[in-house]
């Protein structure tokens, strides 16, 4: 198993050069840079002639190493993360990128992987439920809330919601983790004293992203489960299974379910990038501060290095959540084996 996963990494690395420079060059492809950004709020706010904001930008490229041919400003950027960890500095906050990474990253993983858990777990069960009550009320109603799961546009359903809230309910501090109150407020108050209140204050701000994101990943997890039991529930091994006698539930958790999650655990490979993205919808409706309303803004005014760093990170959690779904794999059925290590 070491093994494997030793060469799977191996493997990675010529996968994030190419998609490090596939990035690049096309965050870099639209005309204009930062300069022009510098120039037009020259202009636009500190009414400054065009000549004098024209001098200014260019004296920012010169100086920021923006004039530099593609190539260069690439390797230099290659050549920071690699020699000294340094992922570029950002125009537009004024300080390391690794700095803006760090500040924005951990919330957009944390609401990822709680919208990760939550569907999955209501996803099999639901899956589970309606594969064994087929045709019936119980499995119609599961099964239409799977199709509007898959077919409503996360960013649709995030306008919906936060007119609502906003227009119709008048929801104040929309747009914000927590209220000003709890902000800077840390979670632990004592040795053995959790602060709830500013959890429970974090779950009314952002459960609509959650719930968004969820119900995407829940109506997939549904469906496979449900498809898949309803196979496995018609195999020779279940059929064999029940005529030894042994209890419906029991021939159904022990025997059949691990056999029907295998695609599910394989899909793993690919649910968290599918949850970051679907956060990172609903997070740019909802203005947090997370990794998806950054590549927004940095895009809009050429952060060149902001964008290219969050762009790689996400790149990078599709390779680690196919390590993880293959070694989950392996786990779950001791019949696969992997590589010579058996």
């Amino acid at each position: 198993m070491l093994r494997f996963i030793g060469f799977r990494l191996l493997q990675a690395i010529p996968v994030l050069f190419a998609m490090s420079v596939i990035t690049f060059v096309i965050i870099q492809a639209p005309p204009g840079d930062y300069g022009d950004f510098i120039r037009s709020q020259m202009i636009t706010q500190g009414n400054a002639s065009i000549a004098a904001a024209e001098a200014a930008a260019e004296r920012y490229r010169e100086e920021h190493g923006l004039n530099d041919p593609l190539p260069v400003q690439y390797v230099r950027w290659v050549w920071g993360i690699l020699s000294e960890g340094d992922f570029g500095h950002s125009y537009f906050y004024n300080k390391p990128v690794a700095d803006v990474v760090g500040e924005r990253l951990p919330r957009t993983i944390m609401l990822a992987l709680a919208c990760h858990l939550l569907a999955t777990l209501f996803g099999i069960s639901f899956g589970i439920i309606a594969a064994t009550r087929q045709y019936s009320w119980t499995d119609t109603v599961l099964s239409f809330v799977a199709f509007m799961g898959m077919t409503i546009p996360r960013f649709l359903l995030a306008l919906i919601i936060l007119y609502v809230l906003a227009f119709q309910l008048d929801v104040q501090g929309l747009g914000s983790f927590y209220s000003s109150r709890y902000g800077g407020q840390p979670y632990w108050l004592g040795p053995f004293q959790f602060n709830w209140a500013k959890l429970w204050n974090l779950i009314q701000h952002v459960w609509p992203v959650v719930f968004i994101a969820t119900l995407g990943g829940l109506a997939y997890n549904m469906r496979v489960m449900r498809a898949n039991l309803l196979d496995t529930l018609n195999q020779q091994y279940v059929e064999t299974a029940r005529a030894k006698g042994l209890s419906e539930g029991r021939v159904i958790m022990r025997h059949a379910v691990p056999n029907a999650l295998h695609p599910l655990v394989a899909y793993q490979g690919v649910i968290m990038p599918y949850m970051l993205t679907g956060e990172i919808e609903v997070a740019i409706v909802f203005a947090l501060a997370t990794v998806g309303p950054a590549i927004v803004a940095s895009m809009g005014i050429g952060d060149v290095y902001v964008t290219a760093t969050l762009l790689l990170v996400l790149g990078a959690t599709l390779i680690i959540g196919n390590i993880i779904a293959d070694i989950l794999l392996a786990v779950l059925d001791p019949r696969i084996r992997v590589g010579n290590d058996g």
